[in-house]
């Protein structure tokens, strides 16, 4: 079986210590060395800093991050690179984001026994420490939560969801707008609404979150019918239900607001299952988007990411209607049937980029020959 560490940083950008970060830190020394010892403003005086970087300021995640980074390396130097008979042993294998991480092993006593101390000592060096209180070494089967989501085993089947932690924040964000706009147009409230559920949809949609979709759209849906209830005391339930929500399609009950005098239809609430999930492809860790080996797969994962979005979709439009819909080697017209993908005119590794302007459609086969060649 599993156990995972849930790691957390005491202080992270509080204790970070400063003599570390000078010696090892590639960058001018002297600049450093006046970011670290700027001090801040408190109170209208000036304090000194003799540990740690603001929070805040420009420069402290990325010193954060590079103090923090070398634990991956110090893992599979006593227990295997991922992929090897050594770590297949273990389970050691090590995930973080920003000052977050997880750490997983095949016992709770291996993990407490060999890697905890690893990790202490590698925090120690850099002047940081774990909390006691929080760092904990939970089962896959109890289950642990990382950014916002929820990792748990369920009989044996390894499942990622929304975790109720995140679900009741975010809830509770639309609740408090609700309750600070309770005389705004509906108009107003789907406008700042929509962006909410959307944001935090995308986020999750990559997971197991058809259930925490559902539940969301019911609690938001019985909100928005208290606060509509609230401003017509004395309305009947129909009346209210008339005036602010609407039947669209097969879905009934959907938030509505009527667009401004001149303009047809109706502003629409935006509802958590309309968001499509989809499960998420990993991407090969290996791979360097700068290295010529390499630049076929990231043309084909961006064609891919640009596919599911309409934004991404009108770009490409666009690229196609600027080539009058040939491929730009073959110069064939593309069929519907056709595959194609995207290729940088500049390579990334000549210093293009991905706008639009550096963008032609190839055909698939056209562009494997483009990189055969290359």
């Amino acid at each position: 079986m599993l156990d995972c560490i849930e790691g957390d940083i005491k202080g992270c950008f509080d204790f970070i210590s400063h003599d570390w970060l000078i010696a090892n830190i590639p960058m001018d020394n002297v600049i450093l060395k006046k970011w670290l010892k700027a001090g801040f403003m408190e109170s209208g005086s000036w304090n000194p800093t003799e540990a740690g970087t603001p929070q805040g300021g420009i420069i402290s995640p990325v010193l954060a991050n590079m103090a923090l980074d070398g634990l991956e390396a110090v893992l599979e130097s006593h227990f295997g690179k991922k992929n090897t008979k050594a770590s297949y042993k273990t389970k050691v294998n090590y995930v973080r984001y920003a000052d977050d991480f997880v750490i997983t092993g095949i016992s709770k006593e291996l993990l407490e026994d060999e890697v905890l101390p690893l990790v202490e000592a590698f925090m120690a060096e850099r002047g940081q420490s774990l909390s006691k209180e929080k760092t904990l070494i939970t089962h896959i089967e109890k289950g642990f939560d990382f950014l916002g989501q929820n990792v748990r085993k369920y009989d044996g089947k390894l499942l990622v969801k929304p975790s109720k932690k995140n679900v009741k924040t975010f809830l509770s964000n639309i609740r408090d707008y609700l309750n600070s706009h309770k005389t705004a147009p509906a108009s107003a409230i789907i406008a700042k609404l929509n962006p909410m559920i959307r944001g935090w949809c995308n986020y999750h949609r990559w997971v197991c979150a058809s259930e925490a979709f559902k539940y969301v759209d019911f609690r938001i849906w019985k909100m928005l019918w208290r606060w509509c209830r609230r401003i017509h005391k004395n309305r009947r339930k129909r009346w209210v239900k008339d005036k602010y929500f609407r039947t669209v399609g097969g879905r009934s009950w959907v938030f509505s607001a009527p667009r401004p005098k001149g303009e047809d239809g109706y502003y629409r609430l935006t509802y958590a299952t309309q968001v499509k999930i989809e499960r998420h492809v990993k991407i090969i860790a290996t791979a360097n988007c700068y290295l010529p080996e390499d630049e076929q797969y990231f043309e084909s994962l961006t064609t891919r990411r640009l596919k599911k979005s309409l934004g991404g979709n009108l770009r490409l439009w666009r690229i196609a209607e600027r080539q009058d819909f040939k491929c730009a080697v073959c110069h064939q017209q593309f069929g519907s049937e056709d595959e194609w993908d995207v290729h940088h005119i500049i390579r990334r590794v000549d210093g293009g980029n991905d706008n639009s302007s550096n963008l032609m459609m190839l055909h698939v086969n056209c562009h494997r020959q483009i990189h055969s060649v290359a």
